[in-house]
C-alpha cells in the first residue's frame, strides 16, 4: 500500500544514494561523492578548462608520436640548409614547415622530439615532489605535535629561497645534466605538496567517519590510505596539474642557463639557450620553441583552474 510516508522514505534514500553513493555503508562512515557524469558534465561547461585539454591532448600526442610524426631526425645536420625560413615566408618551403637552425638541424623535428623530454620532466620531478609531499604532509597533518613542527619548519626552511635559486643550488651540487635539473625541480617542489596536504588532512583527521574508523580499530596507516587520503584528492590533483606547468618552465629556465639539458639535446629551454644569438637574424629559431613552452604551460594551467573549479564543493 502506498503511502505518504513511504514515499518519503524512499525519496530520503534516493537522496542519501545520489550524494554519498551507496546506501549499504553506515552513514557515519560516508563522505560525499560525486558521479563522474556530473563531473564531466561540469567539465564540459568549463570553456577554458575544456580548450586547456585540448591543448594537453596535442601535447601528449606530439610526445608519444614524436618517432612518427617527426619529418627528421631531431640531430641530423644540413650545413648546406642552414637557417632556413618556415614555410609562409618568401624564402621557406615545405621542406622544413618551421625552419632550420644554425646547424641545419629541423625545427619541427627538435620541438616534437623536446615535447617527450618536457613530458618526461614534468612526471618525474612532479613524482618526487608530489611522493615526498604526500609523505611528509600526511605525518604532519595526521599526528600534529613535535613531529609536525619539526616537519614544517623544515619545509619552511626550503621555502626561505626563490625555487629557482635552490634549484641552481643543486644542480651545481649534483652537476649539469637533465635528469640532475629534474631532481632538484622536483626538491624544490616537495614544500608546496606537503602544506596543500598538510592542511587537507587537518580538516579531514576531525571528521565523523575518521572518528568510526578509529572506534572500529582501523589503524592508523589503514586510516590514512583508505579513509583521509582519498578525500584530499581533490586539491591534490589540481596541484600535481599546476606542477606540471611550474616544471616545465623550470626545467627550461635551468636548460636556458646551461645547467639542465645539454646539446645536441632537443629541449626547448636548450632550443632557446643555442638561438638567443640568433634572435635578430633568424626569428623562427627562437620563437617556436618559445611558443611551444608558453602553450604547454597555459594548457595546464587551464586544466589546474577548471579541474578546481568542478571539484571544488562550495562551486556545486
Amino acid at each position: 500500500m502506498w503511502t505518504p510516508e513511504l514515499k518519503d522514505e524512499k525519496e530520503k534514500r534516493r537522496r542519501e544514494k545520489e550524494w554519498y553513493g551507496s546506501t549499504e555503508v553506515p552513514l557515519i562512515l560516508r563522505y560525499p561523492s560525486t558521479s563522474p557524469r556530473k563531473t564531466w558534465y561540469r567539465f564540459k561547461k568549463n570553456k577554458a578548462a575544456l580548450a586547456g585539454g585540448i591543448l594537453l591532448l596535442l601535447f601528449l600526442t606530439s610526445a608519444l608520436l614524436a618517432p612518427y610524426l617527426a619529418p627528421y631526425d631531431p640531430l641530423a645536420q644540413d650545413l648546406y640548409g642552414r637557417l632556413k625560413p618556415p614555410v609562409w615566408d618568401l624564402k621557406g618551403s615545405w621542406e622544413h614547415p618551421l625552419g632550420t637552425d644554425d646547424f641545419g638541424r629541423d625545427i619541427l623535428s627538435r620541438i616534437l622530439y623536446g615535447a617527450r623530454i618536457s613530458f618526461q620532466v614534468g612526471l618525474v620531478s612532479v613524482g618526487i615532489s608530489l611522493g615526498f609531499g604526500i609523505i611528509f604532509g600526511t605525518l604532519s597533518g595526521y599526528y600534529s605535535g613535535a613531529l609536525d613542527h619539526l616537519i614544517m619548519r623544515f619545509m619552511d626552511l626550503l621555502l626561505a629561497f626563490p625555487g629557482i635559486l635552490l634549484a641552481i643550488l643543486i644542480v651545481a651540487v649534483l652537476g649539469p645534466g637533465l635528469f640532475n635539473a629534474m631532481i632538484a625541480i622536483g626538491i624544490v617542489g616537495i614544500p608546496e605538496y606537503a602544506r596543500i596536504v598538510r592542511a587537507s588532512v587537518l580538516v579531514e583527521r576531525h571528521r565523523e567517519y575518521v572518528q568510526a574508523a578509529r572506534s572500529l580499530g582501523a589503524r592508523d596507516l589503514r586510516i590514512l590510505l583508505l579513509t583521509i587520503l582519498p578525500n584530499c584528492f581533490a586539491p591534490i590533483l589540481v596541484k600535481t596539474t599546476l606542477g606540471f606547468a611550474t616544471a616545465i618552465v623550470e626545467a627550461a629556465g635551468l636548460s636556458f642557463l646551461g645547467l639542465g639539458a645539454q646539446p645536441p639535446t632537443p629541449e626547448w629551454g636548450a632550443m632557446l639557450n643555442q638561438a638567443r644569438i640568433l634572435i635578430l637574424r633568424a626569428w623562427w629559431v627562437i620563437t617556436f620553441p618559445g611558443l611551444a613552452i608558453f602553450l604547454s604551460t597555459l594548457g595546464f594551467n587551464l586544466l589546474g583552474d577548471g579541474l578546481r573549479d568542478v571539484l571544488d564543493p562550495r562551486l556545486k
